[in-house]
Parts: structure tokens; C-alpha cells; sequence
């Protein structure tokens, strides 16, 4: 017999989502890492972009675009998404997966060091309303200083994977990445520039309003 978790129970209140179910079908037939975005947590990403009426969104992280729709789904006439992706075949399936969901326009991708593209948007004075950080675990820390440097005063900052599958609480796992998160997390609820809460659903979710 099949468990019933919190999660499952949660979904199954839900109608399949036919689009976002093709972006986790073409992940897999492009043999992509079957890591998107929980779908409780990506119709939370869609209401809280609209809740706030955020213009501009900067997602780290774009994989096969499964966050991407749901960041932009948010999005009001006029609103833009920066997405920043490391690897060129994985932004590339992800803008057919957003164009073939109608959201094509609103989405511009940047390929390279997401660090990179970080700093020079610093440099070239942009700001956001609301960001997305869902990438190498390794840089969180350092993505969260950059989006609040980047950041609107009001803006959103979204941490996926807070949880690293439990690693982040387990004594024994000292990798550099659980590490990472684990500062990460601490910054998130302790630095006085935010105000926050993690989730702890799925695999965790920081959710951070920069004040």
C-alpha cells in the first residue's frame, strides 16, 4: 500500500498541471537532473509574484524552466525575468519550455557563472522585486548577499532546498555545499537587513522579505 505523506495528501487536492507536466517530461527525455521546484512550492512562486506585483524577477537557476513558468505566470503585462543558467543545452530547453507555454516574452536567459551576471547587474545599477535562488548549493550564501545588495526595498528572496534532503540536520554531513546551506539558512533568519521563514515542506523553502 502506497504511504500518504503531508505532501502527497496536498497534491492530490490539485488538478495535474498539463503544462508543467510536459517540462518534467521533457527533463526526462533530455536526461536532465529530475530536480525542479516542488509543485506546491512553484504555485507559491506564481502567487506571491502577483501578490506583490513584482516588475522585475531574477531566478538563479533556470534547468529545464519548470520555475520559470511558474515565476512568470506572476508576472504582469510589461514584468520581466532575468534567468541565469549555467549550462547552454539546459537554458536552451528551458526557453522552449517557456515559450511553448505561452510565457516566452517575458523570460530573458543569461548564460555563464550566475556570480558573474550577479555582479554585473550590480554594477549596471538594476533592482528587483523578487528572486529565486535555486542552483549550486555551494554559492547560496553568496547569492543571498548579492540579491539583497540587488534587491528593492520590499523584495522577495525564494531559497529552494533549504533541507538538502535532511543533510543540513544531520552532524554527520559536513560537505562544503551542506555547509554552505547551513550558513545560508542562518543568514536568512538572522540578518536584520531581512525579515523570513523557512518552510519546512518538500525540501525546505527560505522566504525572505528584505526590508
Amino acid at each position: 500500500m502506497e504511504t500518504i505523506t503531508p505532501e502527497s495528501y496536498m497534491e492530490g487536492l490539485y488538478e495535474e498541471d498539463k503544462v508543467l507536466a510536459r517540462v518534467q517530461e521533457v527533463i526526462r527525455t533530455h536526461n536532465m537532473p529530475e530536480i525542479s521546484i516542488a509543485p506546491g512550492y512553484g504555485r507559491l512562486l506564481t502567487m506571491m509574484v502577483g501578490m506583490i506585483g513584482a516588475k522585475k524577477v531574477l531566478e538563479i537557476g533556470a534547468l529545464g524552466g519548470y520555475s520559470g513558468i511558474c515565476l512568470a505566470r506572476g508576472l504582469k503585462e510589461g514584468g520581466k525575468l532575468i534567468s541565469l543558467e549555467l549550462k547552454q543545452e539546459f537554458a536552451e530547453v528551458a526557453k522552449q519550455n517557456v515559450t511553448d507555454a505561452g510565457l516566452g516574452a517575458f523570460v530573458d536567459y543569461r548564460i555563464g557563472e550566475a556570480l558573474v551576471h550577479l555582479n554585473e547587474l550590480l554594477a549596471q545599477g538594476e533592482r528587483f522585486d523578487f528572486f529565486f535562488i535555486d542552483a549550486d548549493k555551494v554559492n547560496y550564501p553568496n547569492y543571498l548577499e548579492l540579491a539583497i545588495q540587488l534587491a528593492n526595498p520590499g523584495a522577495i528572496i525564494a531559497g529552494d532546498n533549504t533541507l538538502m534532503r535532511g543533510k543540513v540536520v544531520d552532524a554527520n554531513q559536513n560537505k562544503t555545499s551542506v555547509q554552505a546551506m547551513r550558513k545560508f539558512n542562518q543568514s536568512i533568519a538572522s540578518d536584520p537587513r531581512l525579515e523570513s521563514t523557512i518552510l519546512p515542506a518538500y525540501d525546505g523553502l527560505a522566504l525572505a522579505r528584505v526590508r
